[in-house]
């Protein structure tokens, strides 16, 4: 009787413990969630395709060029790197914030690349645009592949920056699946997950630049605040979850690109490996280009950008090879 009693002096204390931090956790979230949005406002416009709220930035005249971001960041990431103002000289240059990225809504379901290709697709039709050439940075260069095997005659070329293509075991899969789960991983978000979130970030970065440094336009113009919200957290867990299965099928169709196709890699990313990625797509991809420039990161936009701008140039000038 005494254990039994002494099991519930300490029991009671410490659930009602765990919840007092669950609780002050939870609106800690919803605080910080309030003030990334009214700091980092919508930069751009609107649009719903198949009721999905897509966000999007257009910017310049000529040649329509469309960016898609990798997993994690948003618009922003483009911006900041400094290639949308000078693309935007030649080319009208298209960004949109993926589904559950920045202010883009993103619905229960499987967000595959063919899922976001679909959705691109429709959106891009909505805005007038009958071809296009692509750019995808990191998780966004499945989705960029995969809109261009799903309509050929909308993407005219493909330039596919630090990208993953291939599937390897990987430790971010792992750590990512409980909160890409529906129940647990939406208490996860809404209350521990941005905790640990603001502290592994600086760490998360500094990775993503290494071995270069962190250039100071984005250390200080980068909004690191919106990529901890609950939505994006969702997102960002469910893309690193779905990343080894959908290369798995993307795979077997490289070989199927008959269009110019343009790949820039920093030559020592730690993230997406050269050689087992880039270089592979590289020899599976007929006819495409390999760029890889020494020194640099996964972030190569930021660490060498005039590099990917004449990757886009280089890929708008390019003529589709014959069938």
């Amino acid at each position: 009787m005494t254990r039994r009693t002494d099991s519930r002096t300490w029991l009671v204390p410490a659930l009602l413990g765990s919840a007092a931090a669950l609780g002050a956790s939870a609106l800690y979230a919803a605080t910080m969630t309030r003030r990334a949005e009214r700091e980092t406002p919508p930069v751009g416009s609107f649009l719903t395709v198949d009721g999905v709220r897509l966000h999007y930035l257009e910017r310049g005249q000529g040649e329509p060029l469309v960016l898609i971001h990798g997993n994690g960041t948003l618009i922003q990431d483009f911006l900041v790197s400094g290639i949308v103002d000078d693309l935007a000289k030649r080319h009208r240059v298209i960004v949109f914030d993926r589904p559950g990225y920045g202010y883009s809504d993103r619905p229960r379901g499987f967000w595959t690349p063919r899922a976001h290709a679909t959705l691109f697709q429709k959106a891009l039709q909505q805005l007038g645009v009958t071809q296009a050439v692509v750019l995808g940075h990191s998780w966004g260069t499945l989705v960029a592949v995969a809109l261009a095997l799903q309509a050929p005659r909308l993407v005219r070329s493909l330039v596919l920056a630090s990208g993953y293509y291939y599937p390897t075991l990987r430790a971010d899969v792992i750590l990512a699946s409980p909160v890409a789960i529906p129940g647990i991983g939406d208490l996860l978000r809404h209350t521990v997950s941005p905790l640990a979130g603001r502290l592994m970030m600086p760490a998360m970065i500094k990775g993503l630049f290494a071995p270069a440094a962190i250039p100071e336009r984005f250390a200080r113009s980068f909004p690191t605040a919106m990529m901890l919200r609950p939505l994006q957290l969702r997102a960002s867990a469910e893309d690193a979850a779905m990343m080894t299965p959908v290369t798995v099928e993307l795979q077997a169709h490289y070989g199927d690109l008959d269009l110019p196709v343009v790949i820039i890699t920093g030559g020592d990313d730690q993230i997406a490996d050269v050689g087992r990625q880039s270089r592979r797509l590289h020899h599976d991809v007929p006819g495409s280009e390999l760029v890889i420039v020494p020194g640099m990161g996964h972030m190569i936009h930021h660490l060498a950008p005039e590099r990917v701008v004449a990757a886009v140039e280089r890929a708008s000038e390019r003529i589709r090879p014959a069938a």
